[in-house]
């Protein structure tokens, strides 16, 4: 049997993560997130990056939310046009706008190196047992963070994956250049 492509890995997450109900993923995002800010990862940590999602990805509003109650530091990811990432503070009233995917990002803010978040709570279309990921395609988180590859023990940042369980497949094969996931949070861990 062929294993399927990264392509289709992509195409079947991207097409999992879509056929949830609006009620269910509510309820699925509400509890991934529950895992997530009850974890040594979320209490642990003083300066967390997020992502603002997407209407079919994982509600991260939560995790925002609670991060500033717990007088945490937000950033937000900024992709830039030469295929970079950085990472912004985010504030209450930060203003935002809508980048090139759609995706909101703040017009302003203090940026911060990635070396020095503790925790990035990163997107992703599919996931394995190994901690392997598959995002979007466009190789920002791999490349942002491409100093974690040859790390042999998780000091900072640690990715946590935050994702449906139905995207998790059975393989990935990464490619030499993918950083693995410290953990992944869905709504059964």
């Amino acid at each position: 049997m062929i294993a399927p492509s990264t392509q289709q890995m992509r195409d079947l997450g991207e097409q999992a993560r879509l056929d949830i109900f609006e009620d269910a993923h509510a309820k699925y995002s509400l509890s991934i997130c529950r895992n997530f800010l009850n974890s040594a990862l979320f209490f642990r940590s003083e300066r967390i990056a997020c992502y603002l999602s997407t209407a079919s990805e994982v509600d991260t509003s939560m995790i925002i939310e609670r991060a500033w109650r717990a007088q945490k530091r937000v950033f937000v990811p900024i992709i830039e046009s030469q295929l970079k990432m950085r990472f912004v503070e985010i504030e209450r009233n930060t203003r935002l706008k809508r980048n090139k995917f759609g995706i909101w990002e703040p017009y302003s803010g203090i940026e911060i190196s990635p070396k020095q978040l503790d925790v990035v709570v990163t997107p992703l279309v599919a996931f394995d047992e190994n901690m392997n990921r598959i995002g979007m395609g466009g190789g920002y988180f791999d490349r942002c963070f491409s100093f974690l590859q040859h790390q042999r023990q998780w000091f900072r940042p640690k990715l946590a994956g935050v994702a449906f369980e139905c995207q998790k497949v059975e393989k990935i094969s990464p490619n030499p250049w993918d950083i693995r996931l410290y953990r992944v949070f869905t709504e059964t861990n």
